[in-house]
């Protein structure tokens, strides 16, 4: 599926601001309100725009351990890999989970409350799967980098770049 420019400005205003008017989005991107809720709508039906969220603090709401786990398993056919990724799917502590080429066969973001609550899901959930092999465990120290919006032209969209762009038009306006 390619986007066209203006449907590129749209993806890239609302990765940082889901919750902008449709008005205020058309007076931004330089088409119509109707216009702007028939591309609106036209990127929700194609799965260009997945969902809107609200991006929460996992300190705030007692999660702020992070680990990454690489997990390998011991018998690499299908039932084994789909009955790994059922599993895993069912799991609130896991927020991400990836299939992946390399030593080990999936990478997962953890959030738990504590190292002891980690220690639990690690004996109690994640190693009980049948077919888990080995399990290899990184604590996150820091997040040195968090970005939530695809760059959809050419760079990465931060928030401080899009506000930057959002002042300058609203002062040439």
């Amino acid at each position: 599926m390619s986007l066209d420019d203006i449907d590129k400005k749209i993806v890239t205003i609302l990765q940082q601001d889901g919750r902008i008017t449709n008005a205020r989005l058309a007076k931004l991107v330089g088409i119509s309100p109707a216009g702007m809720l028939d591309r609106v709508r036209r990127l929700e039906k194609n799965g260009t725009i997945r969902k809107y969220v609200a991006l929460v603090n996992p300190e705030h709401v007692g999660r702020g351990t992070l680990a990454f786990v690489s997990v390998t398993l011991a018998m690499h056919r299908l039932p084994s890999i789909d009955s790994f990724i059922e599993e895993i799917a069912a799991m609130p502590e896991v927020l991400e989970s990836y299939h992946v080429t390399g030593e080990e066969d999936f990478i997962l973001k953890v959030a738990v409350g504590t190292i002891s609550e980690y220690e639990d899901f690690l004996l109690h959930k994640l190693t009980r799967i049948e077919g888990v092999g080995k399990v290899k465990t990184t604590i996150v120290l820091s997040t040195t980098k968090y970005e939530t919006g695809l760059g959809v032209n050419g760079g990465p969209v931060t928030e401080a770049k899009q506000k930057t762009r959002m002042r300058a038009k609203d002062e040439r306006e």
